[in-house]
């Protein structure tokens, strides 16, 4: 039997994800209670980074040993792949001695080529097109914090990024509605706006976008490898702020998520992740619980 892979939220169903994100839930209930899970007792995660990362190696790291399991880490001066061996011989070596692969990186070709020639599964833990893990996490807070978010409206402000591309396919996958503010060549993928056409409407004023929304959301001006493109990026993005302006005009009962590191003063205003809205250490934490879920359902192919 194949293995099954996670490298955007479209590699499963509506149905599948709900589970997942239930699941995800019921596992950090129990975790807060103490109780001992040893589900993958034995079992290997291998996690390859070619982009550095806080909440993704602790939240995957941490998940496998509450699981019972264990993770390893592979930096590209750690591994053949820092030296140019082909991405499926690299593959079939890896996934011959483990029970799942975990890639950080920045083509998303690698982490489809990788899978490809993977026989155990692989999860995207980011790309520069998509980051499905954070979507995981956001879906359970938000059900955490105000139930289903079936036919909801979410606000995303700012580059139409990996995290903007992943909250597309969210849209589709979860039933809710997106509005996307970004200035103008800073839009998401066209092909993902065709296709998402019915869930995603495009704004260029921030306040139109978050005006009744029950979700704001966003991301850093400049992403890892767009450095040089810092002082550009303030110029183009300056207007798209959320602050608590903005939030004023969203819906009353209205989130603030961000998926962290937070840049106060630029993407964010200073006193936002205080805001009475705000749920980003939630945010945080459920990285570690969804991305358990998400492990024991690839490499035990069940949500028990």
């Amino acid at each position: 039997m194949a293995a099954r892979h996670f490298l955007t939220l479209d590699d499963m169903t509506a149905s599948e994800l709900d589970s997942l994100v239930n699941h995800a839930s019921k596992l950090r209930t129990e975790w807060r209670e103490g109780k001992v899970r040893d589900s993958l007792k034995n079992r290997v995660l291998s996690m390859i980074f070619e982009k550095s990362s806080t909440r993704t190696r602790v939240s995957f790291e941490a998940g496998m040993a509450q699981l019972g399991g264990s993770a390893m880490f592979l930096s590209p001066r750690d591994t053949q792949l820092g030296r140019g061996e082909p991405i499926e011989d690299s593959a079939i070596v890896i996934s011959s001695m483990v029970d799942a692969v975990m890639i950080r990186t920045f083509a998303h070709e690698t982490v489809e080529r990788f899978a490809q020639a993977s026989r155990v599964p692989v999860i995207n833990a980011l790309t520069d097109d998509f980051h499905p893990c954070q979507l995981l996490a956001d879906m359970q807070t938000y059900r955490e914090h105000r139930g289903s978010i079936k036919g909801a409206t979410v606000a995303w402000i700012g580059d139409g990024n990996n995290m903007c591309h992943s909250y597309m396919n969210a849209a589709a996958q979860f039933g809710f509605h997106l509005n996307v503010a970004c200035p103008e060549g800073y839009e998401p993928d066209p092909a993902l706006m065709d296709k998402h056409s019915s869930r995603v409407t495009l704004y260029r004023e921030p306040a139109e976008a978050a005006r009744n929304a029950n979700v704001l959301v966003t991301d850093v001006w400049a992403s890892m490898g767009q450095e040089e493109e810092q002082k550009a990026r303030e110029q183009a993005f300056k207007r798209f702020q959320i602050n608590r302006e903005l939030m004023q005009l969203a819906d009353k009962d209205a989130l603030f998520m961000h998926c962290l590191p937070a840049h106060r003063g630029e993407e964010i205003s200073h006193d936002m992740m205080e805001h009475p809205g705000s749920v980003v250490w939630d945010e945080a934490e459920n990285r570690l619980h969804a991305q358990k879920a998400l492990l024991e359902f690839l490499i035990l192919g069940t949500l028990d």
